[in-house]
């Protein structure tokens, strides 16, 4: 069986660089788009759901909002699933390689896979008419990005150290 528990000490410099640079730059990403999520929803329940099924009703809104068509909903749904399972296979993967607790390493490497379903699966079943589907989007965002924030950090801790 192969032990991978530490071996991100044994990496190159090089690719210890390059894992760096990829974490930053990642994390840069991350953080643009939970900017984005504030400006659209004010990062609470009531602000997701008007972001995808409009406040058309709210005559005194400041900023009024329609539902988005389904072929838009499918678009945001499909391309959210695909690109951040990726982010967090890859950073999992990384987290695979530390020094670490096996438990929290496990659970960090699941937990945001799940967390993109229940989001984005979520995001979907509310506009559908699930609207109680905004809260279990709050908490499956909230794990997401404390999941990536821990694993960011854990790999980072240990890149560069001896």
């Amino acid at each position: 069986m192969i032990n991978l528990n530490g071996f991100i000490f044994r990496l190159p410099k090089e690719v210890k660089l390059l894992i760096g640079a990829f974490l930053v730059v990642l994390s840069v990403g991350y953080f643009t788009g939970l900017t984005f999520v504030n400006d659209t929803t004010e990062n609470h329940p009531q602000g997701i759901q008007e972001n995808y099924l409009g406040n058309e009703e709210d005559l005194e809104a400041e900023v009024m909002k329609f539902k988005k068509p389904e072929r838009e909903m499918l678009t945001i749904i499909h391309t959210h699933i695909l690109s951040m399972s990726v982010i967090f296979f890859l950073l999992g993967g990384l987290v695979s390689i530390t020094k670490s607790n096996k438990n929290l390493k496990k659970a960090l490497m699941i937990e945001p896979l799940l967390s993109v379903l229940l989001t984005f699966g979520g995001i979907y079943l509310m506009w559908t008419g699930l609207h109680w589907m905004r809260y279990v989007v709050v908490v499956s965002g909230i794990l997401m990005t404390t999941s990536f924030v821990i694993s960011v950090l854990l790999v980072f801790s240990q890149l560069f150290r001896k």
